[in-house]
């Protein structure tokens, strides 16, 4: 069960305080772009998932670009 955060709400995707409005759409673009997933289904995952997703996919590119692993990268 997912804890509310006072003065958020309770829309799929969780409510994360101060997230930059700018990276949540980065990330966004960057799912949708490899996987093509839907707005719904990208703004119904929390927080955490979509961030999980987004190091995968940098994963795989780098694997099949045979480049070395950079922390930094998204």
């Amino acid at each position: 069960m997912r804890a509310q955060v006072r003065g958020g709400d309770d829309r799929p995707g969780g409510s994360i305080t101060g997230y930059p409005l700018d990276r949540l759409y980065e990330e966004m673009a960057f799912v949708a772009y490899h996987f093509h997933w839907s707005h719904e289904e990208l703004m119904g995952l929390e927080h955490h998932e979509r961030r999980r997703w987004c190091e995968q996919i940098s994963k795989i590119n780098r694997e099949l670009n045979n480049e070395p692993q950079n922390v930094f990268e998204m």
